[in-house]
C-alpha cells in the first residue's frame, strides 16, 4: 500500500489488489453483523408514527458486537441493582439504532471508495473521517476475536492460529495510523 497522503483538500492512498480484497472482506463482513444486528430490533408500530427508532434492548451475545455496541449506562457487576438494568436497557433501546446507523454508514464509505481491484483512493475529508471510523471498528473486531492485549508480542509464533491475523491487525493499525497522519498534515 501506498501510505495516506494529503493534497490540498483530498487524501490519497494506493491500495494493492490483495489490500484491497482483505480490506473489503473485512468491512463487508462488519457490515453485515452490523445489520444484522440492526434486523434484530423490535418492530414498533409506535416508532413508525412518531419516527422515533428503538434497538434491542439487551447486549449482543457475541463479543465482537458487545465490543462495538458497548452498554450505554455502566453497571456494578458485582451487585446491578434493578434501576441500573433497566436505565441500561432503556439507553441501549434509545441509542443503539443510531450507533448501528453510523457504523453501517462508515464501512459504505469505505466500500463504495475502495476500488474492488485495488487502485487509488482519493477521499474528501469527511470521507477520510468515515474511513477512521470503519478502520477503528474492523481493528476492534479483529482484536477481539484475536483477544488482542497491550501484553500480546508483535509476532506470535508460527503454529499459533491467529499469528497470519495478527499481521493484518497490525497492517490496519499502519493504515489508520497514515491516514491520521494525512489528515492532520
Amino acid at each position: 500500500m501506498k501510505a495516506w497522503r494529503r493534497k490540498g483538500d483530498v487524501i490519497l492512498a494506493g491500495f494493492e489488489q490483495q489490500e484491497a480484497a482483505v480490506l473489503r472482506g473485512l468491512v463487508s463482513q462488519l457490515e453485515d453483523m452490523l445489520r444484522a444486528r440492526a434486523e434484530e430490533a423490535p418492530q414498533d408500530e409506535l416508532a413508525e408514527l412518531t419516527g422515533i427508532r428503538t434497538g434491542p434492548s439487551e447486549s449482543p451475545d457475541d463479543p465482537v458486537l458487545s465490543r462495538l455496541l458497548p452498554d450505554f449506562h455502566k453497571l456494578d457487576p458485582d451487585n446491578p441493582s434493578r434501576e441500573d438494568l433497566d436505565s441500561a436497557a432503556a439507553m441501549r433501546s434509545l441509542h443503539e439504532p443510531e450507533l448501528l446507523e453510523t457504523k453501517v454508514g462508515v464501512a459504505k464509505v469505505v466500500l463504495d471508495t475502495l476500488p474492488r481491484d485495488g487502485g487509488d483512493v482519493h477521499l474528501d475529508v469527511e470521507q477520510a473521517d468515515a474511513w477512521l471510523g470503519a478502520l477503528n471498528d474492523v481493528r476492534l473486531a479483529l482484536g477481539t476475536a484475536l483477544d488482542v492485549t497491550e501484553d500480546m508480542p508483535d509476532e506470535l509464533p508460527d503454529d499459533d492460529p491467529r499469528a497470519p491475523h495478527l499481521g493484518v491487525y497490525h497492517w490496519l493499525t499502519w493504515v489508520q495510523e497514515t491516514l491520521i497522519q494525512a489528515l492532520t498534515a
